[in-house]
């Protein structure tokens, strides 16, 4: 029997309402009483390996029989190495200082009032995104450890995973005697569940979605919800020198949004820098994507070549290919990089330290890196433990979003008998 809309809407939010008793709950809990959980969820993932590597082999069997790139079928798959590496960022971030409670500023006024501003959880984070089963664990943990309910919308080619996971945190949740309603899934398999989540208003207090840029941009303009806008990684790296950051930050792991989409190299280092570089793309299987000038410098290098269009200068490839040009000037990369960036990362190799701060000062993203790889814009590479998502916005939260970010603030006004004349 197909399940009506109506039947679905009300499972969604009857799931809502549990995840909004579980946040009143959460909000009492104490540091330790967080870190316990977040030690015991680590431990339980530890514990489960093989039912969730058996759960992921039949996403990932699916996946392969649907045609699906094998970068995105590499963001679908848990590994053993993985699930651990997943369980020990619940530990980092048992170890981070508990947000809540933390006073942002604090003030007397001249008429004796005490006032302060204490950071306070979200409430109930409902999170939208595709087939990345660790990012279950993550928010799972993130909101945990910042006094949030999780409720988790993953894609449906993570389905089996993201429910293996999920039953084993709630699990833990109630051996540590946590509501297991912290942590939920959304019910239902089709979008109209995403819809229904996403108009929760009252019940959902903010909605992320992490994703592509359809996905980010469906919940954009059609949630009731509050969102925080995370944002595709269309990420350039400016180069005088060094070929080692150009390759990890394009070849080091192409399916996530922190990797380099774009080279723009100096025309005066263009002769010394590029026949070392496209040797070692070459070796990489990079496919360039590449201006006039830059085809002149590949011709006879055996890399695999193709003229560049305005397609490639905005994509997001998640695939070994990169977009590339040569520039003039570091105006020139500037103004390149204001066109096309996604407001991701941008990262400038340089020797200059006058370059490095006009580069510095002439990009708006999220992250700007000098002298080293744009992987490194990640939450747990920032010591947040994990992430929650990049932010490309511009209000509370931007870059990648830890513990802070999934925090809102309470003003505590203090007196003796006050009252206003």
């Amino acid at each position: 029997m197909v399940e009506s809309g109506t039947d679905e809407r009300e499972r969604v939010l009857d799931t809502a309402r549990r995840a909004r008793a579980a946040a009143i709950a959460l909000r009492g809990l104490t540091r330790n009483d967080k870190d316990a959980a977040l030690l015991a969820l680590a431990d339980a993932l530890d514990a489960a390996v093989p039912q969730i590597v058996a759960a992921n082999a039949t996403d990932v069997t699916r996946a392969e029989a649907a045609g699906t790139s094998s970068a995105l079928i590499d963001r679908l798959t848990l590994t053993r190495d993985r699930i651990e590496a997943i369980a020990q960022a619940l530990r980092d971030v048992a170890g981070l200082p508990d947000p809540v409670g933390e006073v942002i500023r604090g003030y007397t006024l001249p008429n004796g009032l005490q006032v302060r501003q204490v950071r306070v959880p979200l409430g109930v984070v409902g999170m939208i995104y595709e087939a990345r089963p660790n990012v279950t664990v993550d928010a799972a943990g993130l909101c945990l450890k910042s006094g949030n309910a999780a409720l988790l919308r993953g894609s449906s080619s993570a389905a089996a995973s993201n429910a293996a996971l999920v039953d084993v945190m709630r699990a833990a949740l109630i051996e540590s005697g946590l509501p297991a309603d912290a942590i939920q899934l959304v019910p239902g398999d089709t979008h109209d569940s995403v819809t229904y989540l996403m108009t929760a208003r009252g019940l959902v207090d903010v909605v992320i979605p992490r994703g592509g840029a359809s996905l980010i941009q469906n919940v954009v303009e059609n949630s009731t919800v509050p969102v925080i806008e995370t944002g595709v990684g269309n990420c350039h790296v400016y180069i005088d020198k060094a070929v080692a950051i150009l390759l990890n930050s394009k070849a080091q792991r192409v399916s996530v949004c922190n990797a380099a989409e774009s080279v723009l190299v100096h025309r005066d280092i263009a002769d010394a820098f590029l026949p070392r570089a496209l040797e070692a793309l070459r070796e990489a299987g990079v496919t360039v994507h590449g201006d006039g000038r830059f085809a002149l410098h590949a011709t006879g290098t055996g890399v695999s070549f193709a003229d560049v269009t305005d397609d490639d200068w905005a994509a997001e490839y998640y695939s070994l290919d990169i977009a590339a040009g040569i520039v003039d000037s570091i105006e020139d990369a500037l103004e390149h990089i204001r066109r096309w960036s996604s407001g991701h990362t941008e990262a400038i190799v340089t020797d200059s330290q006058s370059a490095a701060q006009q580069f510095i000062a002439g990009v708006d993203s999220a992250a700007v890196m000098v002298n080293a790889s744009t992987r490194f814009t990640d939450g747990g590479e920032f010591g947040f433990g994990a992430e929650i998502g990049i932010s490309t916005q511009k209000l509370h939260a931007r870059g990648p979003m830890g513990l802070a970010e999934l925090t809102t603030s309470t003003y505590i006004v203090t007196g003796d008998g006050h009252i206003r004349s």
